[in-house]
């Protein structure tokens, strides 16, 4: 029997608790001075729960004298706080250490992509700017133009090109380029130096209210470091004549008056693999100042420059190397190649409105030039002189983007509620394709004209959790104006059209315990129209939609072990194909994809990471014949895999592993783009202030083929045209080695 003395000490204990217990506040700071944002923290003693906020704040229920708080982030050391007085503030710093999968915790908040990428960019080495995307699980890439263009992106089922249905930013600058002398979407992110890079944010599908134009198959937000912990300076020298220098330097760094600046340089250059040199080089220049106003209000002032000039051999035909005309590294024409160049202005300001509301305030201005000579049919439409294009334009690209955060409690519902307006301006002036020769003779003036294009957009998003269930809901809203004028025209030609878009999201995620989570997303998406394409023709889809569906979980069933995986499907109403040559955009219909994404991570050791991303897509076209309705070098099964190791001792090393399966190369499935299987090799030594390494691509020399397109071309010797394969050859074995002081 129960003592009545026992009920009494119960009854007791529970009443002190609620008379004693209070709320706290607290702030916790990375040891570098910056506000830590989504730290955990966790009263063991009470089982409660917060998380910090922009300003590194958080609100603790129920916590009384003698409880242990317990400071969680992946990539930082956890941190165990015993609490003791209610009238000092709490002051938390967090040390940075090697991310471990152990410390993930599943919450009903957890976004699974992101916790992937914070592990694998402090294990895995990036050294280029090409690499810097393939941080993202399941997406590819592919150059084929000297270094110099911008990649070519697959993912999900998608050939994006070089970025129509992938929303890319830095620092919330837009890097996709609507109406786009080459494309639409166009995304080159060589301006982006990959030492500067602090997190990356992603999410695949178009189910986020804040990610407009481009986001279908996904949205990916780099965000570079405020500070930076030491300077550095490197030196890379490789195969090829190939020579790569970085500097970091810490040139202010005022913590008690709240000032920060930081400037980075970056030079590379090199010949490249083919025969004939590319003569490739880029510098980059990279400024960013912030200042802490108060604790309530700080701003950031972002200055980049960026400059990229090279020779390219571009695609060549199989018969050209099967007849022995060519080697696999040789050209039809070699004189292939530009030249571009960028200029970044970013100012964001961050303010605090009270405890749990902020506003952020972003401006962007850039000044972009391009230039890129390509032929792409040899000799098919002029005999004489060759098919040789040029593509060229200066655009002058502004805009801004304010966004209020506000959180707070419906009785026991967390709400976080965010609201948003956007606008965006593009002025392309002397948008060019012409019909050259040897890169300085203009036969023909295909196009020329201005555009003009305007984007405002709004949002509001909400998130809701209550206990184990999150709900987020979204709204979207974008309205553009398309402006061209035709001066090629004999008589002044202004065309002009006003579109609009409204696209709902929703997303449940359910976290089961701490080990599980699963998830449901829905969402409506849509890529913008190239404005020359808009304005001729109104009759095709100027913003066509995407809406896609996401079903998947989140498991640890070990502490070491992470797992997520998803099946997703995403029907588009319209698919376009860029005729280059021609400067026009073909609509090939609507089209529809299906497929499961597989995300894998084990660490054995603290030292040693072990990683699998597999994506199997079945995409068609929806056409009401089961043939001639494959999506053209839309890939169905990729994997990436490898093994990284970072141990204490100072070594680090590691190798990673590319499979892309064979796919069509056009709608028949009559012509094949080969897949291939590639292994990249990574060693390096760190002791003190000195490291010192080498990265092998392709360590098997593996013959492959990194760009592939079903083109219809003819040579100088041939009476008919041919269609078949035309590829750009794949790095073969090229040993780069590297050292890396800091001070």
């Amino acid at each position: 029997m129960i003592s009545i003395r026992y009920i009494f000490f119960v009854l007791l204990l529970f009443v002190g608790q609620s008379l004693f217990s209070q709320i706290f506040n607290g702030q916790v700071k990375y040891e570098t001075g910056e506000n830590a944002i989504g730290v955990y923290v966790f009263n063991i003693n009470q089982n409660t729960h917060a998380h910090t906020d922009e300003n590194g704040r958080f609100v603790i229920n129920e916590i009384i004298k003698g409880d242990t708080l317990r400071f969680s982030q992946i990539g930082y050391e956890t941190k165990m706080v015993v609490f003791q007085n209610y009238e000092e503030p709490l002051l938390v710093k967090l040390n940075v250490k090697a991310a471990l999968l152990d410390e993930v915790v599943i919450k009903p908040t957890l976004d699974a992509l992101n916790v992937i990428t914070a592990i694998d960019i402090n294990s895995r080495p990036v050294a280029s700017s090409q690499e810097i995307l393939r941080q993202v699980p399941g997406l590819f890439i592919g150059q084929h133009a000297g270094g110099g263009k911008a990649e070519q992106i697959f993912l999900r089922g998608f050939d994006i090109d070089h970025g129509t249905d992938i929303a890319i930013s830095v620092d919330e600058i837009p890097v996709n380029m609507v109406s786009h002398a080459h494309g639409q979407g166009y995304a080159d992110l060589h301006f982006l130096i990959p030492e500067t890079i602090d997190n990356i944010d992603f999410g695949k599908g178009p189910y986020y209210a804040e990610q407009g134009n481009f986001n279908t198959a996904a949205y990916v937000s780099f965000n570079t470091k405020e500070k930076i912990e030491d300077s550095k300076i490197k030196f890379e020298l490789g195969q090829f004549n190939t020579k790569r220098l970085v500097a970091l330097v810490d040139v202010l760094d005022e913590e008690e008056a709240g000032f920060d600046f930081y400037s980075a340089f970056e030079y590379i250059s090199t010949d490249g693999y083919f025969e004939s040199p590319q003569n490739f080089e880029r510098i980059n220049i990279f400024n960013k100042f912030s200042k802490q106003i108060s604790d309530r209000e700080k701003i950031n002032l972002t200055l980049s420059h960026f400059t990229s000039s090279w020779d390219a051999s571009g695609q060549i035909p199989v018969r050209a190397v099967e007849q022995n005309l060519i080697t696999r590294f040789g050209a039809i024409d070699d004189t292939e190649g530009g030249n571009t160049s960028r200029t970044n202005v970013v100012l964001k300001h961050k303010k605090f409105l009270s405890d749990n509301t902020y506003i952020d305030n972003n401006f962007y201005f850039s000044r972009y030039d391009f230039e890129l000579y390509s032929n792409f049919t040899f000799f098919l439409d002029d005999p004489i002189n060759g098919d040789q294009i040029r593509q060229k334009e200066n655009r002058n690209l502004f805009g801004l983007k304010s966004v209020l955060n506000h959180n707070f409690k419906i009785s026991h519902i967390d709400v976080d509620f965010k609201a948003g307006v956007q606008f965006r301006k593009d002025k392309s002036k002397d948008n060019e394709l012409s019909h050259t020769a040897n890169r300085t003779d203009i036969i023909e003036r295909i196009r020329l004209g201005s555009i003009d294009e305007t984007n405002l957009g709004g949002f509001v998003n909400g998130s809701f959790t209550l206990d184990k269930f999150t709900l987020f809901t979204g709204l979207r809203y974008d309205f553009f104006n398309f402006h061209y004028n035709d001066e090629l025209s004999t008589q002044f030609s202004r065309q002009t059209l006003n579109k609009a878009i409204i696209s709902p999201k929703a997303s449940l995620l359910y976290a089961h315990s701490r080990n599980l989570q699963l998830y449901l997303k829905g969402g409506k998406g849509f890529h913008s129209n190239d404005t020359r394409v808009v304005v001729a023709e109104t009759d095709q889809k100027t913003l066509p939609a995407a809406y896609g569906f996401d079903a998947g979980f989140i498991w640890k069933p070990h502490p070491h072990i992470f797992i997520n995986s998803a099946y997703w499907f995403l029907y588009s109403e319209q698919e376009f194909v860029y005729v280059g040559d021609a400067g026009i955009v073909e609509p090939s219909g609507a089209s529809r994809r299906k497929g499961v994404d597989l995300s894998f991570r084990y660490q054995p050791e603290k030292y040693i990471l072990f990683d699998l991303d597999a994506n199997y897509t079945i995409a068609r076209t929806n056409l009401d014949e089961p043939i001639n309705n494959y999506i053209p070098l839309a890939p169905d099964f990729t994997l990436m895999s490898g093994i990284q190791m970072n141990h204490k001792s100072g070594l680090q090393g590691g190798i990673q592993v590319q499979h892309l399966r064979n796919r069509p190369a056009n709608e028949d499935n009559s012509i094949v783009a080969e897949g291939y299987t590639v292994a990249d090799l990574n060693l390096a030594y760190e002791k003190s202030n000195v490291r010192i390494g080498f990265q092998i691509k392709n360590v098997f020399n593996t013959e492959w083929n990194e760009a592939q397109f079903a083109t219809e071309s003819r040579l100088q010797n041939e009476i008919e045209p041919v269609e078949e394969l035309h590829f750009t050859p794949g790095t073969p074995f090229f040993l780069n080695t590297m050292i890396e002081f800091k001070f």
